[in-house]
């Protein structure tokens, strides 16, 4: 009989119609396929049970965080052949993509099928990692509550962990690289004073940052700019960690962090607002209400940053299904829209559209540099948090870095003005005159 390797690497070929890009080792410790390729260790048979009971993006997702599946070698690589192999192969090129039911029809798929049931053992479905995030209804998503219940799921897992993976600025959000030689400290810092030139911050202004994470843009804001700040987010953990840099950095008397929806701000106008890596948050539904709140906390003439990833539009734009798991293991009912999408809602709201400017390269940089930072300290990292959740934070950044560098995604700062009647925008005559 052959070994488990061979046997698995046969029957991935079967179902995939194509040769195998990476090398097989099993949980006997049998290798296949090309000898200088990545390795993807099968370390249980569980791996395939999972895959047997979620085939597809989930099953994977949770093989790899329960530690049944494993990388050796660069783990981009891996990826980048991975996803190559499974989800973007032209549908063209052998017709249209086939469904399930007429896929199961295939007599060899059904043979492979088969023989990857026998290789699994007893067929019994493992119980989902504990990291998972359970499954909410799709008619309760964006609520208050459900909007806290996700932010908390992906952002109260520690701040000394996050201090590991971000380094000192505590910045989450895609950096603004001078060269790729930059360090990750200047580039967040570079980020935070472009979209402060780009807002124009002088002192005695007031600014609101939506979604203010552990306080980096409030705290360069008020100290560079003198500009009084008041930052909201719904993560306890976050807002404790920024009140207490807030105090650190001596600002108390003009940085106020608050624990509240961005929807229960009443304190307006501001003269300007930051909304930096938040509004991926906000859901379809919910982002024309997000824009109106925004447009009238503003005060006319006032500026809005909107520092927002994006995906690429659809045909369909209707067929548009959520990362699954991103959406169980990282940002639960987090959604991606088009760039012209964003923009156009914005513009229903009031705002005047001023500028928008890709930086989807930059934020490739940035995650590299995040992964190095979780790979050097790798030990330390299982002693903040648990294996599991280590394993998801350092493939959904990884994947990620290679979909900004393949243009799957990006990322984009819009500068937005609430302009008045009269027309006068404030804005320069020649545009990007913060890159001076």
């Amino acid at each position: 009989m052959q070994d488990a390797a061979q046997r698995l690497k046969n029957i991935a070929e079967q179902l995939l119609d194509a040769e195998l890009p990476v090398r097989l080792r099993a949980w006997d410790g049998s290798e296949a396929g090309p000898p200088d390729a990545p390795v993807l260790v099968v370390r249980s048979r569980r791996a395939l049970r999972r895959l047997l009971w979620k085939p597809g993006e989930l099953g994977l997702a949770r093989a790899w965080v329960a530690g049944d599946l494993d990388v050796e070698g660069d783990l981009y690589e891996a990826l980048d052949v991975i996803a190559g192999l499974l989800w973007e192969r032209d549908p063209d090129a052998e017709g249209e993509r086939r469904s399930l039911v007429e896929t199961l029809k295939d007599p060899k798929v059904r043979a492979a099928v088969a023989d990857l049931a026998k290789l699994a053992g007893p067929f019994l479905p493992p119980a989902p990692p504990a990291e998972e995030m359970r499954r909410r209804s799709r008619l309760h998503r964006h609520t208050k509550g459900s909007d806290k219940q996700a932010i908390s799921h992906h952002y109260d897992v520690g701040n000394d962990f996050y201090e590991l993976v971000l380094g000192p600025s505590m910045v989450y959000s895609c950096a603004y690289w001078e060269s790729p030689d930059a360090t990750l400290e200047s580039a967040q810092h570079d980020k935070l004073e472009l979209i402060s030139r780009k807002l124009d911050l002088k002192p005695g202004m007031r600014l609101l940052d939506v979604g203010c994470g552990w306080g980096s843009m409030a705290i360069h804001a008020a100290r560079e700019h003198g500009v009084s700040v008041v930052g909201v987010t719904l993560s306890q953990e976050q807002a404790a960690y920024a009140r207490k840099r807030v105090a650190e950095e001596g600002l108390t008397d003009r940085v106020e962090i608050r624990v509240q929806d961005y929807r229960d701000v009443r304190d307006g106008p501001y003269d300007a607002i930051s909304s930096i890596g938040m509004a991926e948050h906000v859901g379809s539904e919910r982002y024309l209400e997000y824009a109106t709140d925004l447009y009238a906390l503003l005060e006319p003439g006032g500026r809005l940053l909107n520092h927002q990833i994006a995906r690429r539009p659809q045909e369909d734009e209707s067929a548009y299904e959520v990362d699954e798991f991103i959406d169980a293991y990282v940002f639960p009912d987090g959604e991606l829209a088009p760039v012209g999408t964003t923009t156009g809602l914005l513009e229903r709201a009031g705002f005047e559209v001023r500028d928008v400017e890709s930086i989807r390269e930059h934020y490739a940089l940035t995650l590299r540099s995040w992964v190095r930072n979780l790979e050097a300290r790798w030990a330390e990292s299982l002693r903040l948090v648990s294996p599991g959740r280590a394993r998801i934070w350092r493939l959904y950044m990884a994947a990620s870095a290679l979909s900004f560098e393949r243009n799957r995604i990006g990322v984009n700062q819009i500068l937005a003005v609430r302009t008045p009647q009269s027309g006068t925008s404030g804005m320069p005559l020649r545009a990007r005159t913060w890159n001076n």
